[in-house]
């Protein structure tokens, strides 16, 4: 069930103190140190918004042993490691919020992650600077300090409920999310990754999913490969050479539509599915004619500004970040619902100071 925890408001947060990069917590809040962590007793939701509701142990029992094929029982599923994009959640529209941030994560913890591994990724300072070297326009419109992870009592709260933090200078949170999840996958776990941010989605797989925050329901809501391919109608492999074609607008990276009009999303799905990847286009179009003339004239003239969009949006998967293998360790949940509490208890006692020093009014004495 969902921790009971006192009502949550909205606050702007102080600005970041700086954290610095692929910092764990304090070794004595950690469990001993495994190699391996035990695979999941939850199945994965396969759709939609997580109810928070679990299986009783003879369910769970049925689809474990039970679920194969023709009686053969059902190999264990792997276990998981959950990454947690934090500064997303740190908002509530457009107004950094720590009320929002306590909501999603006691949320995140009770009905998502449970006693599987976290690990909280912020992005480092100066992260958006090696994109917007190559493209001036990236995430320039956005207010100047947004973008930058969260506060330090974010992080405190983080680190006692025992979830390591990482933040490497000179790169966002998304690289550093996709250099782990590689070596998250070669140890033999599945990855989720929570977050809104669709840039993920480059990154879905098999053994990758994403659960998403969703405002409008109030609750996370698990991402898979089969969602993403009844929605896109195409495999994810193609969803990073399909958004340069249609571009970013939320992070200033512009389409090739404003260059040539006609060209639009089902001409680039329909030439990506038969030569799999911008570049195999790119270099195919620059020999033979590969569809009609305005496409063919497009891919031609514009391919240096697809490929600059190509690296541009691509995340990175070689930041200098070494996975610890403590991370990957059942996470020690006895202080979730005491953290978070007392959390919110300061949070709403900040509030009311910040009220006071706004109104002069003493509130404590009407």
């Amino acid at each position: 069930m969902l921790m009971q925890l006192p009502a949550v408001g909205a606050a702007t947060a102080a600005p970041l103190a700086p954290v610095k990069a692929a910092t764990a917590a304090s070794p004595r809040r950690y469990p001993p140190i495994r190699l391996s962590a035990s695979p999941s007793t939850e199945s994965s939701p396969s759709t939609s918004a997580v109810s928070g509701q679990r299986l009783p142990p003879s369910a769970r029992h049925s689809r474990e042993h039970l679920g194969g094929r023709n009686n053969v029982p059902a190999r264990p599923s792997k276990g998981r490691v959950f990454f947690l994009d934090v500064n997303p959640i740190c908002f509530r529209g457009s107004q950094r919020s720590l009320g929002a941030f306590a909501r999603w994560l006691s949320l995140f913890f009770a009905h998502v992650s449970l006693r599987d591994p976290v690990v909280a990724v912020l992005d480092g300072v100066g992260g958006n600077e090696y994109r917007r070297r190559l493209l001036p326009s990236y995430k320039a419109h956005r207010t100047r300090g947004v973008g930058k992870g969260a506060d330090s009592r974010v992080v405190d709260v983080l680190r006692e409920c025992n979830v390591p933090v990482v933040q490497i200078d000179g790169h966002e949170a998304d690289d550093v999310v996709a250099t782990l999840t590689e070596q998250v996958l070669q140890k033999g776990f599945r990855v989720v990754i929570g977050s809104p941010d669709k840039d993920f989605k480059q990154l879905i797989s098999e053994d990758v999913q994403l659960v998403m925050p969703i405002p409008e329901i109030g609750r996370w809501s698990f991402y898979t490969l089969r969602h993403y391919v009844a929605q896109y109608k195409c495999n994810p492999t193609a969803d990073l050479s399909l958004r340069c074609f249609m571009g970013d607008e939320a992070d200033g990276v512009p389409g090739i539509q404003h260059l040539v009009p006609g060209f639009g999303r089902k001409t680039a799905v329909k030439l990506l599915k038969k030569h799999g990847t911008l570049e195999n286009l790119l270099n195919t179009a620059a020999i033979k004619t590969v569809g009609k003339d305005y496409a063919q004239d497009a891919l031609v003239k514009h391919a240096d500004y697809l490929r600059k969009n190509y690296e541009v949006l691509s995340l990175k998967r070689d930041v200098n970040v070494q996975l610890d293998d403590r991370w990957l360790s059942t996470r020690d949940t006895c202080n979730d619902t005491s953290v978070l509490s007392n959390f919110i208890l300061k949070f709403n006692e900040g509030q009311k100071l910040n009220s006071r020093f706004r109104t002069g009014t003493d509130r404590s004495s009407i």
